[in-house]
């Protein structure tokens, strides 16, 4: 039975420019290199090793709260890239404990490696996508439940070793629902589950930052086409100023995201259009961006 997708192109010539076929006809059928088996050992080590970390920063409830939100992230977009039999690995999870008494979140997230010959946008959209859904199905009634657990105190002066963490629109709505309005020197201590949430958010909003190969560069793309590249050049000046006005806290990002590269490469058919539907799913994605992202997310 022959693929419905047309064959992956030939990689790019000397000057690096892309093959012209791939925006037309169907490029010329090239041999794969050999494929590498996979190490399950490897996903497993590096899961068990987080959970340890995860557990060292927060205890048990923070610990499994996090790694289900990251799971059903990373997830999400495997399972989104095998309908469209796009090569994808399992997630690898990465431990990051505490060093030398700095606090961290103890894991700098997951990651899932794919093959860079996605069919079209639509498919590009859809694995996309498919993440920060899959990780706000789950990231929102953890965040709920956790404020709910949480603690309002009238003076938090008098606490020691606090970090204030910048506070979402979407945390603040769940806490006024939950508390009502925060008087003027109160401020809520949260409960090991409501940091997971909100890490779990903090990791949503910078998933979809429409630049590069994040889920929102890919999303940006799809929608956009070749114009998502002053869409992502924009974004990531605002990203820039930000963290020069309300403080470091984007910098290694933004350094990793420049020597990534601003633009997106292109699909092996990027003449499919979208649909109503997908546009309509990437405005409300933005809108979780709006809602999720924060200025200036920590202050020890």
């Amino acid at each position: 039975m022959s693929s419905p997708y047309p064959p992956a192109p030939p990689p790019a010539g000397p000057t690096g420019a892309p093959f012209p076929s791939w925006n037309g006809g169907t490029p010329p059928l090239q041999p794969r290199p050999p494929q590498r088996k996979p190490r399950l050992w490897l996903h497993v080590t590096l899961f068990v090793l987080t959970v340890g970390s995860t557990w060292m920063v927060g205890g048990a409830p923070y610990s499994i709260s996090l790694l289900v939100i990251l799971t059903a992230h990373e997830f999400g977009h495997y399972f989104a890239a095998r309908y469209y039999r796009v090569k994808a690995t399992l997630p690898y999870f990465i431990p990051f404990p505490p060093l030398g008494g700095v606090p961290t979140l103890g894991t700098l997230g997951a990651v899932i490696r794919m093959s860079p010959y996605i069919p079209n946008r639509r498919a590009l959209f859809d694995i996309a996508a498919a993440g920060p859904i899959a990780g706000l199905i789950v990231a929102l009634p953890v965040s709920f439940i956790g404020i709910a657990l949480s603690e309002r105190i009238a003076d938090p002066s008098q606490m020691e070793n606090l970090i204030t963490l910048g506070d979402p629109l979407l945390f603040q709505a769940m806490e006024w629902i939950l508390f009502g309005a925060r008087g003027e020197n109160a401020d809520l201590v949260l409960h090991s589950m409501g940091f997971a949430g909100w890490v779990g958010l903090f990791v949503t909003a910078l998933n979809l930052l429409p630049i590069s190969q994040l889920d929102g560069g890919h999303i940006n793309y799809a929608i956009f086409g070749r114009r998502s590249r002053l869409i992502a050049g924009a974004a990531f000046l605002t990203l820039a100023v930000t963290t020069f006005i309300m403080g470091f806290h984007y910098s290694v990002i933004l350094v990793l995201l420049w020597f990534m590269g601003i633009g997106h490469p292109p699909t092996l058919n990027d003449g499919l259009e979208l649909g109503r539907t997908r546009r309509i799913v990437g405005a409300l994605l933005l809108l979780t961006f709006i809602l999720c992202f924060t200025p200036s997310p920590f202050k020890v």
